[in-house]
């Protein structure tokens, strides 16, 4: 037997040029049997397998050997429906150069007749990239926190041998994997999403708008007409209409697609817009893979009641029964203190919260102004030595630094304080938590990335009568009772109710309109850089 030239054919997979598709051939006489020996011999032989094999190894022996599974590939007719699944492997978010297609195509027409040898390797090399991509659909290309330390996802697993068994049980490979695809109405809504920008990608010629000053309703401009075919093209124009007068029914239009693009959305078009009118589908459909591959980390459930809080479209949602409870603006983490993803459960509310410093605030931004004024924080917060209530008095805070700081400070609960009057609580290693705030001018702005890490609710008062009220079970009158006593109270939920922090820079809006945020955290471009294998600086 010819092990060694087998194993050479083998290793050739990863070394063959792009070759021309070739139609599939007639399938070739092989005896299963045969073939089965074969496989056999490759898989227990004590030299270690080519890599795409060898990781597979033992859930390929137990199927092989172990189960006698059946040849599933050879003159079956499905290899042909799985290449093209793999060439089309754009339409699923995924890169069709990460399998290699033409050395399978190679493969599959070289199969000699009465050779149980080129069958079997062709066998399990198939068999290995179906795993292989049924894997990528369904638990995605990367491990999260190697793209980013702050991406706290679990990095799924996929059950490498029932996926050899349950193929002998589907005749159609194609429609076998689409099994293994999310079925989150979140990644579905950007799979169709993503067909439709590929499509403009492939079949539009996309403008582009120049730099120039502001544009105003009722201006005259030479870069309407562009503006105004850009907008059709996107659907946020009807089309029609013509000069360089900013129209009316442009002007709504150009509000439209600010809207749907996390822009300030008054009309004007400026330099940000323009960036975001000269954005080619192309672009826009890597963007929209990025954030499939994201969903594919996620939680297959995320529980029937759940909140969501997209740090880069800077809202929450809250979501029970596949609805829309509410929407809610919030204050992010900014650049500098970003808040990383994860999902834990809200477990209690506590109206009138103290707030307990974190150590890096302390010592980098309250600590130079103790050394300068040793009262200015007396009159709002508690401070503690190694764990005791002391006084402010006679410290002298020129002896401390960071690595040296054995103080911690509480802010009493009252006006000033950072949680404003209630913050709601998903313990988590991160201390990260919802909370209001005094701070209320933050949610004027569009892009709002100001705090440490924590989420500031605009509407922390709704949320509190929806959780304490409607669900905790409390009057009205004892919720406000109890913001009015001025003393902090704790309120246990019934349930633990998920809240997932996601960073999604393209989904579906209300109405099934497209949207797209900008990459305030430099995340896509990191995501975009490891998938690509390049350097994200």
């Amino acid at each position: 037997m010819r092990t060694v030239t087998t194993f050479l054919l083998a290793v050739v997979l990863w070394v063959v040029p792009a070759l021309p598709g070739h139609a599939q051939t007639t399938a070739k006489v092989q005896d299963p049997e045969d073939v089965a020996n074969v496989i056999t011999a490759i898989l227990e032989d004590p030299e270690r397998l080519p890599l795409p094999l060898e990781r597979i190894r033992p859930a390929l022996v137990q199927h092989y050997i172990r189960d006698k599974g059946p040849v599933y590939w050879v003159g079956t007719g499905r290899m042909t429906p799985f290449l093209q699944r793999l060439a089309d492997a754009e339409d699923d978010g995924l890169n069709p150069g990460d399998y290699p297609i033409d050395a399978l195509m190679e493969m599959r027409d070289t199969i000699e007749e009465f050779d149980p040898e080129t069958a079997a390797v062709a066998e399990l090399y198939f068999s290995a990239f179906f795993v292989a991509y049924a894997a990528d659909l369904k638990i995605g290309r990367l491990t999260p926190q190697k793209v980013d330390k702050r991406l706290f996802r679990n990095r799924k697993t996929i059950d490498v041998l029932r996926v050899l068994t349950d193929l002998k049980k589907e005749s159609d490979p194609s429609a076998f994997l689409s099994r293994f695809e999310s079925q989150n109405p979140h990644y579905q809504a950007l799979k169709r999403m993503l067909a439709v920008y590929r499509a403009v990608s492939e079949t539009m010629n996309w403008p582009s708008i120049p730099t120039g000053g502001n544009i105003e309703p009722n201006d005259s401009d030479p870069r309407i007409p562009a503006i105004r075919e850009i907008l059709t093209m996107t659907g946020d124009h009807p089309g029609g209409g013509g000069g360089e007068v900013y129209d009316p029914e442009t002007s709504l239009a150009v509000r439209s697609f600010q809207m749907r693009h996390g822009l300030e959305a008054k009309g004007l078009i400026g330099k940000q817009t323009i960036m975001a009118l000269n954005v080619p589908p192309a672009d826009r459909a890597r963007q929209i893979m990025l954030n499939m591959e994201r969903w594919r980390w996620m939680p297959e459930d995320m529980g029937p009641h759940h909140f969501m809080v997209n740090l880069a479209g800077f809202e929450l949602t809250e979501i029970e029964d596949d609805g829309v409870v509410d929407r809610m603006d919030v204050v992010v983490g900014a650049v500098a203190t970003q808040t990383p993803e994860f999902s834990e459960e809200l477990e209690y509310v506590e109206i009138n919260p103290t707030w307990t410093v974190p150590y890096s605030i302390a010592t980098k931004e309250m600590l130079p102004k103790l050394r300068r004024n040793p009262m200015a924080y007396s009159s709002d917060f508690e401070v503690f030595r190694d764990g005791k209530l002391t006084t402010w008095g006679g410290i002298n805070w020129g002896a401390y630094g960071p690595g040296s700081f054995p103080f911690t400070f509480r802010q009493k609960p009252g006006p000033k304080n950072a949680l404003g009057k209630v913050k709601f609580m998903l313990p988590n290693p991160h201390n990260i938590y919802l909370h209001d705030t005094p701070s209320k001018d933050k949610f004027l702005a569009t892009a709002r990335a100001f705090s440490h890490g924590c989420i500031r609710l605009s509407r922390p008062m709704d949320l509190t009568y929806r959780l304490v009220g409607e669900i905790a079970g409390w009057s009205r009158e004892k919720i406000d009772a109890a913001f009015a006593s001025g003393k902090t109270t704790r309120v246990g939920l019934p349930d633990r109710i998920p809240v997932h922090m996601i960073y999604a820079t393209a989904f579906e809006g209300d109405g099934g309109s497209i949207e797209f945020r900008p990459d305030v955290y430099g995340r896509d471009r990191k995501l975009e850089a490891a998938l690509l294998g390049k350097p994200s600086s």
